[in-house]
């Protein structure tokens, strides 16, 4: 399917339409028409009254092939996406689905009890619980003077 069209062309814009077709083909954009190529998967965060729930989907993923760390605030998750079977890159027509190794590190918000994280994997949906820390109250500091 054709991402660039110029409507009724001359042939030599019609060569012009098939150089910029490949070209674009090639190119990890995201605009219509055309799909970004990132290898790490894509993710959802969002918030409860007690915890921050974080998601991200990961077909083709085992178990076994994840790895989840927490270093200086930073949230970091990385794996190996695998195919059945191997098939040659020139075999391809359109690939889409990522394979091979990945990682990607996300901050995790401020209020969170680290030592209380947990991680489900379920039907290639990583789930990720961050229990908020509770809130302290402001402190008053009492002022001297001589």
């Amino acid at each position: 399917m054709a991402v660039f069209r110029l409507g009724q062309s001359w042939d030599p814009l019609r060569d012009l339409e098939r150089e910029v077709d490949r070209l674009l083909q090639s190119v990890n954009l995201t605009f219509h028409g055309v799909r970004a190529g990132r290898k790490y998967p894509a993710v959802n965060l969002h918030e409860s009254s007690d915890e921050y729930i974080l998601t991200a989907e990961l077909p083709a993923t085992a178990p076994e092939d994840l790895e989840l760390t927490l270093s200086n605030g930073l949230l970091t998750m990385s794996g190996q996406r695998r195919d059945e079977e191997e098939i040659p890159e020139e075999r391809f027509r359109r690939q889409e689905r990522p394979q091979g190794s990945w990682q990607r590190s996300l901050p995790i918000p401020e209020r969170v009890q680290e030592e209380q994280l947990s991680a489900d994997f379920h039907n290639g949906v990583l789930v990720i619980r961050l229990p908020k820390a509770p809130q302290e109250e402001p402190r008053q500091i009492p002022i001297t003077s001589d």
